[in-house]
């Protein structure tokens, strides 16, 4: 793979290991309240679901490592189509902010392992 696209897939791992953090650690603290728009008490209900979120959330910044170490194509394909269709997924049914902040740079990483390698 090209340095491009294994630094586009490792900004994308990246990010979901950003989200993993949010939504594991700073769910209920200023900085993932300001993030994702939350109230106190919308983010005290939902501690728990966020947590779920950004454990898999994490699963696909580890699929991505993988890909990366292994320099699998096949492993990239897997995980950052996985990311594409979360994003789609919550930009339908959460903000289409969502599609931007997440699937878009997969699509990007996707494209370039595709078309440059």
């Amino acid at each position: 793979m090209s340095v491009v696209t294994l630094s586009l897939i490792a900004l994308v791992a990246l990010l979901h290991a950003y989200f993993l953090v949010l939504e594991m650690f700073l769910w209920t603290r200023p900085l993932g309240m300001k993030v994702f728009r939350l109230t106190r008490d919308k983010a005290e209900s939902t501690r728990v679901l966020a947590a779920n979120q950004g454990l898999y959330n994490g699963f696909l910044a580890a699929g991505l490592v993988w890909s990366i170490l292994g320099e699998r194509r096949d492993v990239a394909t897997f995980f950052l189509a996985c990311v594409i269709v979360a994003g789609a997924y919550g930009a339908a049914t959460v903000s289409r902010r969502i599609f931007l902040v997440q699937s878009m740079p997969a699509l990007l990483a996707l494209a370039a392992l595709w078309f440059i390698g």
